[in-house]
């Protein structure tokens, strides 16, 4: 997970951990409202993909981060995981929940 600051510095963060790995694509998690409609953050996260994908020629494809959060924070309290090691791990968790979903649907297909 990488903290959002400035396009610049974020898209040199993701192409950093990616030049080190051989990666197929980037996943970007989209932040649909519950209703399915795409408002100010789903917005932003579509032209962070159209700003980044001029950087790079991987292919970047979105997955709807809906419940993921959820998910992660599920899992945490099952694992009988502390208040504030749950706040610290959140986002990491619910970005592997976005990953593994990406990656099970590219299973299918």
């Amino acid at each position: 997970t990488i903290k959002r600051t400035k396009f610049g510095a974020d898209a040199a963060a993701i192409l950093a951990i990616a030049a080190g790995r051989d990666l197929g694509g980037i996943v970007l998690g989209l932040p649909r409202n519950m209703d399915g409609s795409e408002g100010p953050r789903a917005q932003s996260t579509r032209a962070f993909a159209r700003n980044l994908s001029a950087l790079t020629d991987m292919p970047i494809t979105f997955w709807d981060e809906r419940l993921s959060t959820v998910a992660a924070e599920r899992a945490l309290l099952e694992a009988d995981t502390s208040r504030k090691r749950r706040a610290e791990i959140i986002d990491n968790v619910a970005a592997a929940y976005i990953l593994q979903g990406a990656l099970d649907r590219l299973a299918h297909l």
